[in-house]
């Protein structure tokens, strides 16, 4: 693979996230190759490179796309018209050479990390001894829009502190992290690192929860990350009440309230809620045709708002925004945006 064009860090950046480079394999399945497979419906569950083969072995006709969670908001940032850029780990592999175009085809600036393609057997290993390549989140999507997810990390596991491109990060207005990092060790110390850097420059911080089993796993942890680093929190009504340990919405908010940070608790079809200096505000979901695939809603949900929040929106507007990225995501198969995001946002007086 030659070595992509490394942004040089002369322009402020509205939004740099940071996250496992990833390609979204999708297919429509139906209900019984979930099963089959031994997938929990609905859910993601981590896999390893041959049990990641297995299942797209099952799958059908596929579509391939860069994904990754906060790749996909950056990528919804760029196509709002935003300056946006990214921090990830590839392999030099067929995968790696599809995330690398289509990121750097979005218009977002990509420092990649780039690791040696897998060996002749078909893997490099990896320091437990699986085989590692670009990672790729294997999407099987049933009829009634919902995914099931098996996804394996590959060689965004070993991203590291070394990894962090500080002229990169520190162009940044807001850093945009997601919590599925904080699972890997290596990957745990470059998010500090990115955000010493962030704050060393007066970027703010964003966090998305990503996932209600990767809040169990480290709710105090991430709880200290919120209350000392983070300026902008996003989550899930599930992934609120087990941070907060509240067994409702409502009194989870009224924990993230005593943070003092900017929350957005995104519901699903019941829209959203953030928390602004008056109180919580409702912010309706987006009207859609047909929801076809809920892949990607709340990566670019986070877009919309981030993106409305470095353009001078205040918290209800920018709440709207990612309303109106989310819809049109959910309207078709794959977690990027195939319309004009700038030209719906100017229709809808959002831009």
């Amino acid at each position: 693979m030659p070595d992509p064009p490394v942004p040089e860090p002369t322009g402020p950046l509205d939004v740099v996230g940071m996250g496992s480079s990833l390609v979204d394999v999708l297919c429509r399945v139906p209900d019984e190759t979930v099963v089959e497979l031994g997938l929990e419906r609905g859910a993601m569950a981590l896999v390893d490179l041959v049990q990641a083969e297995a299942v797209y072995d099952a799958m059908g006709p596929t579509i391939e796309v860069s994904g990754g969670s906060a790749a996909n908001t950056v990528a919804g940032v760029a196509a709002l018209g935003g300056a946006a850029g990214f921090v990830g780990k590839v392999a030099d592999d067929e995968m790696g050479h599809v995330f690398l175009h289509d990121i750097q085809a979005a218009g977002v600036a990509f420092h990649p990390v780039i690791a040696p393609a897998p060996d002749a057997d078909g893997a490099r290993p990896g320091p437990d001894g699986d085989a590692l390549g670009t990672g790729r989140c294997l999407v099987l999507v049933t009829g009634d829009a919902e995914r099931t997810m098996a996804t394996h990390l590959g060689v965004a596991t070993t991203i590291g502190p070394d990894d962090v491109p500080a002229a990169l990060v520190g162009r940044a207005s807001i850093l945009y992290l997601e919590s599925y990092l904080w699972d890997l060790g290596p990957a745990k110390a470059a998010m500090r690192r990115a955000i010493e850097i962030a704050h060393d420059h007066e970027g703010s911080v964003a966090l998305s929860l990503s996932d209600p089993w990767c809040v169990d796993r480290h709710r105090r942890e991430l709880l200290d990350l919120i209350v000392h680093d983070v300026d902008v929190l996003f989550g899930n009504e599930e992934e609120l009440r087990r941070l907060f340990e509240e067994p409702t919405l409502e009194a989870a908010l009224r924990s993230a309230e005593e943070t003092g940070i900017l929350v957005a608790a995104t519901r699903g079809a019941a829209g959203s809620i953030v928390l602004t200096g008056r109180g919580p505000v409702e912010v309706p979901a987006e009207r859609v045709d047909a929801v076809v695939d809920t892949t990607g809603a709340g990566d670019l949900y986070a877009a919309g708002f981030l993106y409305g929040l470095t353009h001078g929106a205040d918290p209800a507007e920018c709440g709207r925004l990612g309303s109106l990225c989310a819809g049109e995501v959910i309207g078709h198969l794959g977690a990027r945006p195939q319309q004009d995001l700038a030209a719906l946002a100017r229709a809808a007086g959002l831009a």
